[in-house]
């Protein structure tokens, strides 16, 4: 791990710990998850280890916003949990958008995260040591790389960037408009 002015290098089980058990658990207002792959990740919660869903629907349960972009439907696993948590199940806002690749988590809009790192538990570094990948990233709170990672996210989300992508067909949330 090694800082940079207001810019932090983290690799593997650190991706874990700074990211899903320290800084989203602490969201006050909204948290914004960008991933291509989606698999149910595990994180510390008191003494049990628990689905990382379970942290999301505690903070919606706290009036937290939060928004997830993924780029295919998640593991059957995630998918178990997800139903599980009816918060989840009506106040996660999630969008599929089969060109999203970049992985990035923004709390608050202070913090942010932005690395190779897909939102599983072998990505996030949550795994064992023999079974995690080897990923990296960075974490900030440079209030311009927090918003520049937030406007990339924001257009996604909005469909700024639906108009010229051709796989329209192939994406189940984009605009009606869009897709004739």
């Amino acid at each position: 791990m090694s800082i940079v002015g207001v810019v932090e290098f983290v690799t593997d089980r650190d991706i874990f710990t700074r990211v899903l058990t320290e800084a989203v658990p602490a969201a006050e207002k909204f948290v914004w998850i960008a991933t291509a792959d989606l698999k149910d990740a595990h994180v510390p919660k008191g003494k049990q280890f628990v689905p990382f869903l379970e942290i999301i629907s505690d903070l919606i349960g706290e009036g937290v916003a939060v928004r997830l972009i993924h780029a295919k439907e998640p593991g059957p696993v995630f998918r178990q949990d997800y139903d599980r948590y009816p918060n989840v199940v009506s106040g996660l806002e999630r969008l599929l958008c089969p060109r999203v690749h970049f992985k990035c988590v923004v709390v608050d809009g202070t913090f942010a995260y932005s690395g190779s790192a897909n939102l599983t538990g072998a990505g996030m570094g949550a795994k064992s040591t023999g079974k995690r990948n080897f990923e990296s990233g960075f974490l900030t709170r440079d209030r311009e790389l927090v918003h520049g990672i937030m406007a990339q996210f924001d257009a996604v989300w909005m469909g700024a960037l639906c108009s010229d992508c051709r796989r329209r067909e192939f994406c189940a949330d984009a605009p009606d408009m869009l897709r004739d």
